[in-house]
């Protein structure tokens, strides 16, 4: 789905085993970057990312949050949760609903 965060268009979807999942989603789960662990989802963003550059960046200094040359490249999803491509980022349900804006499917 798309939403407006900070006055920019994202790409976010709702962690859920049995909801819509667009095609970024679905080439996640089978190259194995987005992988169930019992109840919650194993993200490599690194993976994930659109640009080679961004790729490279995330490798070398991990995500927000995380090490370097590689450490933290992992995070953690659980249902409810959104994952937010566009800021290689995963929200809260709540904090998704207090700052993102839910833009209608055309």
């Amino acid at each position: 789905m798309k939403a407006r965060y900070k006055n920019h268009i994202v790409e976010v979807w709702e962690i859920q085993r049995k909801n819509a999942q667009p095609d970024w989603v679905q080439e996640g789960f089978k190259k194995n970057y987005l992988v169930w662990v019992d109840n919650h989802l194993r993200i490599l963003m690194a993976g994930l990312q659109t640009s080679w550059l961004k790729n490279l960046e995330i490798a070398t200094t991990g995500t927000i949050g995380g090490g370097f040359a590689g450490y933290g490249m992992y995070v953690l999803g659980y249902p409810g949760d959104y994952l937010d491509i566009s800021n290689h980022r995963v929200v809260s349900r709540k904090r998704f609903l207090r700052e993102y804006q839910p833009l209608e499917e055309r």
